[in-house]
C-alpha cells in the first residue's frame, strides 16, 4: 500500500481517543511543500509587527509559502505588501531591513518604483536614457501586489487571488477576547529566539494544549493544569486558565501565575492575554521541515508604566518558558523520525481537542493534493 493512500489511515479513525497527524507530516519534505501551496499560500498568514515598520519607505523582505515578498510602508504611512522581484528581469528588490526613501530601485539594471509600486522609471530600455519601445507601457509594468491587511500591530498577508474576507478571519479571536481592547496595549521588547530545529506545527500545537504545563513549566509557572480548559472556536485554536484567589495566594515570585488566554489564528498567529496588563504576541515562520524561525513581542496596557528593570524580568521570564517549550518541540521533532510515529501517536480528548481541530485544518488544507496524486502518481515514492 502507498504513501498516500495509508497516511491518513490511523488519523481517520473514529473513536472517544484519536490519533494524531503521522510522522511524514512534520518530516517529510513533500508534504511540506504541500503546507506551501496548500496552506501558506491560501491562508491569511502572520508576517510583521507595524511597530517596526513606521517611517515612510521602511522596507522588510519576508518569505510566504517560499515566495519572496516584501512589506513597505507608504507614502500615507500605511503597511502594503508586493512580490520582491523587479518587473524586468525579476532581480529581488528588497535584501534587507531598512528604509528605501521616496522610491525601490533595483540594484541591477535601475528600474525605480514610487511606494505604491508603480514603475517610474526604466533607464536606457529602449536605447537613449529616457526612451522605450514602442509597445512597452509603464503601467503594465508596476510590482506585483500581494494582499495585506494590519490589525493594530500585526501584518498580515494572503497570497490567493480571492482570499477569504479579513474581518470573518478575526472573528473568532475577537469572540474569545471578549471585552480585551488589543487596542490598548503597546510594544515594551521583542525576544528573538532564531531558528527552533523542529516543524511549525509543533511550536503552533505547543501553544494551545495546555496538557503539559504543570510539567513543562512546574518552575516558571502557577497554572494548574486542572484551572485550564481549551479553546476550539472556527479556526482560533488555544486554551485558557482562570486562577481564584487561592490560586493566585499560592503564585510563587517570578513565576507567570496569573488568568491568561492562549489564542492562535490558524495557521501561524499567536497571541497571549495575560491578566491585567500584559499581552504577548509570537510568530512561527516555517524556515524548512525542520527548522521554524520564532520571535515574541511583549506588550503592556498603555495607561500603565513599566521601569526598564521590570521589562527585562518579564523578558526573562518568557524567555525561560519558550527553551523550555522549544525543548520538548525539538525533542519531539527528532522521535517523530521513528517508525513509532507512523500512527501519530494519541490525543487526550479532554486536554487536546484543541490540537486535533488544528490537524483537522491541515488535513483539510492538503486533502484535495493528496487525491490528486494519488490519480496521477505517487510523489513519495522513489
Amino acid at each position: 500500500m502507498d504513501f498516500n493512500a495509508t497516511l491518513l489511515e490511523h488519523f481517520e479513525r473514529r473513536g472517544t481517543t484519536l490519533h494524531g497527524l503521522p510522522g511524514a507530516a512534520y518530516t517529510d519534505e513533500q508534504f511540506f511543500r504541500l503546507e506551501h501551496t496548500r496552506i501558506f499560500a491560501q491562508e491569511w498568514v502572520f508576517v510583521g509587527y507595524v511597530h517596526q515598520m513606521k517611517k515612510v519607505g521602511d522596507v522588510r523582505p519576508i518569505k510566504v509559502a517560499g515566495l519572496p515578498l516584501f512589506l513597505l510602508c507608504g507614502e500615507d504611512g500605511n503597511i502594503s505588501a508586493y512580490h520582491n522581484a523587479c518587473r524586468h528581469r525579476n532581480t529581488k528588490l528588497i535584501g534587507s531591513d531598512g528604509n528605501t526613501g521616496r522610491q525601490i530601485r533595483c540594484p541591477y539594471h535601475h528600474w525605480s518604483y514610487d511606494l505604491c509600486g508603480a514603475l517610474k522609471s526604466a533607464p536606457y530600455f529602449g536605447g537613449h536614457t529616457r526612451e522605450l519601445p514602442d509597445d512597452f507601457r509603464y503601467e503594465e509594468n508596476s510590482l506585483l501586489p500581494v494582499h495585506c491587511e494590519v490589525w493594530h500591530d500585526w501584518i498580515f498577508v494572503c497570497l490567493a487571488s480571492n482570499p477569504s474576507p479579513f474581518d470573518g478571519f478575526l472573528a473568532p479571536i475577537k469572540r474569545q477576547l471578549g471585552a480585551t481592547d488589543v487596542t490598548e496595549f503597546e510594544p515594551v521588547t521583542k525576544i528573538d529566539f532564531g531558528v527552533v530545529d523542529c516543524n511549525w506545527k509543533a511550536l503552533m500545537e505547543n501553544y494551545i494544549e495546555p496538557y503539559h504545563v504543570q510539567f513543562v513549566h512546574k518552575d516558571t509557572t502557577d497554572q494548574p493544569l486542572t484551572s485550564h480548559y481549551t479553546v476550539t472556536d472556527e479556526h482560533c485554536l488555544g486554551s485558557a486558565v482562570e486562577l481564584g484567589t487561592k490560586e493566585l495566594a499560592k503564585v510563587r515570585e517570578g513565576t507567570l501565575g496569573v488568568t491568561s488566554h492562549y489564542l492562535t489564528l490558524f495557521p501561524n498567529f499567536v497571541l497571549g492575554t495575560y491578566q491585567p496588563d500584559q499581552l504577548g504576541v509570537h510568530m512561527n515562520t516555517p524556515i524548512n521541515v525542520s527548522g521554524t524561525r520564532q520571535n515574541r513581542v511583549i506588550y503592556i496596557h498603555r495607561d500603565l508604566q513599566y521601569s526598564d528593570e521590570q521589562i527585562e524580568q518579564l523578558a526573562d521570564l518568557w524567555h525561560k518558558v519558550h527553551l523550555e517549550d522549544h525543548e520538548m518541540c525539538e525533542r519531539m521533532q527528532q522521535g517523530r523520525q521513528s517508525p513509532v510515529a507512523s500512527t501519530g501517536g494519541v490525543l487526550s480528548p479532554h486536554w487536546e481537542n484543541s490540537v486535533r481541530k488544528f490537524q483537522e485544518l491541515v488535513v483539510h488544507s492538503i486533502r484535495p493534493a493528496l487525491t490528486d496524486t494519488d490519480k496521477g502518481g505517487n510523489p513519495w515514492v522513489n
